[in-house]
């Protein structure tokens, strides 16, 4: 038996303004969407990976979602760590740096963890 990766969800407050940060911070676009009488379903991804991240927005959820420690998080290797960095300082993304193990993390409107971590 073999299991393949192949989405990850994160549920959003505000659906549009979590489809642009993912675009400028990650370069992922919307490949497909599902839409409900109460909820909102676009998977993410780009042209490095098959592996999706599914955002869905619930019509009638009453407050913004409990994260808890935010001890989970979505890595993403990038090719050019440097002007990844400074894209996500200009953004004022950055929620934690850690330069003795060459990583940081990004914080999506939602407060989603995402961890930035350069080609070795």
């Amino acid at each position: 038996m073999k299991f393949q990766m192949f989405h990850e969800n994160y549920n959003v407050s505000n659906l549009e303004r979590s489809l642009a940060f993912y675009e400028k911070a990650l370069g992922l676009k919307e490949k497909r969407r599902k839409e409900k009488d109460n909820f909102i379903i676009v998977f993410l991804g780009n042209e490095e990976s098959t592996f999706e991240l599914e955002l869905t927005w619930l019509k009638n959820h009453p407050a913004p979602y409990d994260l808890g420690e935010c001890e989970f998080h979505l890595a993403f290797r990038t090719d050019d760590f440097e002007a990844a960095h400074k894209l996500h300082e200009e953004m004022g993304c950055i929620c934690y740096e850690n330069p003795a193990m060459g990583i940081y993390f990004i914080s999506d409107p939602d407060g989603y963890w995402l961890e930035i971590v350069p080609i070795r």
